[in-house]
């Protein structure tokens, strides 16, 4: 029996944000597409995401957030049902249509799961296939395309539903996680560590200097190998020290020299060594226990590759 779980849901495919716009459900049939062509998907145990509960939401979100983001979803449907837009704006990048609400508790859903799954036993690790993602979201706000934050909700379920006493979480998005590090910054139970170009996008953001966040921007352009000496350097070690039970992962693969969302020079066998790095740590402090979520990733093929780079060595085929 696999010990690798792919959590996804039919729901997320229905969130969409307008023609044209890059964060589409295209992006998960790229995903999906790869994994059948390579062969992939046979080794995997897939199982479909549930609605995540709101109070397990309201660990990393106000109750107000929450409740604002579904009474836009309400207000949407009465404008609709009035010949009104199809389509409510939330910033100038994002916006949700009358399937977002059922979509973003399906991608929180996937990663609480996939979470219960990996701390029981019944999987090694993870990966959650959805949208929207997360790791813009703050704690009272959405933004850059994100509701509510997947991977700091999972984390903080760890922490508050589970017992679990340190975890991690890892970001590789080209674009900082400024909502997660405005969740989780200060909180000494949890570490996160990152890179991503800057500057960037989100261009107001000013980093947090909380003693348990690990920054590492880098400029535009920069390649594989230049992250892999500063992952070695920099992040290794704090996560060695840190010695977390449980890690998870924001997997942004936008940072792709193919994806035109950003600058920066990775490719597959960067993604699979990062994978690789957080593994090691993960045997040796966590029993083995990962739980990745994905975030960007808007080139469509170097997606689907990226994923399965980074699926094939959590299943170890």
């Amino acid at each position: 029996m696999t010990m690798t779980g792919y959590f996804t849901h039919r729901d997320c495919w229905k969130h969409e944000m307008g023609a044209g716009h890059p964060e589409c459900p295209e992006r998960l049939d790229a995903i999906e597409d790869r994994l059948l062509i390579s062969g992939l998907d046979v080794a995997l145990d897939r199982r479909e995401a549930p609605l995540a509960p709101l109070t397990d939401i309201e660990l990393a979100h106000g109750r107000m957030h929450v409740a604002s983001i579904r009474g836009l979803s309400d207000v949407l449907r009465e404008e609709i049902e009035a010949g009104g837009p199809t389509h409510a704006q939330v910033d100038p990048d994002t916006s949700l249509n009358v399937d977002t609400w059922d979509a973003a508790l399906r991608a929180a859903g996937a990663a609480l799961a996939a979470t219960d799954a990996v701390i029981a036993g019944e999987l090694q690790n993870a990966f959650c296939a959805v949208r929207p993602p997360g790791h813009h979201a703050c704690r009272d706000k959405a933004m850059g395309f994100c509701f509510f934050n997947n991977v700091a909700i999972a984390a903080k379920y760890a922490l508050e539903r589970h017992g679990l006493k340190r975890v991690a979480i890892v970001d590789f998005d080209v674009h900082h996680g400024n909502g997660t590090e405005d969740i989780v910054g200060g909180d000494q139970r949890i570490l996160m560590v990152s890179f991503y170009q800057h500057p960037f996008y989100p261009l107001d953001h000013t980093h947090s200097n909380a003693s348990n966040l690990v920054n590492l921007p880098v400029p535009a352009y920069t390649k594989g190998m230049d992250v892999r000496d500063l992952i070695e350097s920099i992040w290794i070690p704090r996560l060695e020290a840190f010695r977390p039970e449980m890690i998870f992962i924001s997997a942004g693969f936008d940072a792709h020299r193919e994806d035109d969302m950003g600058q920066m020079g990775l490719v597959e066998q960067d993604y699979a060594w990062i994978t690789h790095r957080i593994m090691d740590v993960a045997r040796r402090h966590a029993r083995g226990r990962i739980v990745s979520c994905l975030e960007g990733g808007y080139s469509l093929s170097a997606l689907g590759r990226s994923v399965e780079a980074h699926i094939r060595v959590l299943a170890d085929v």
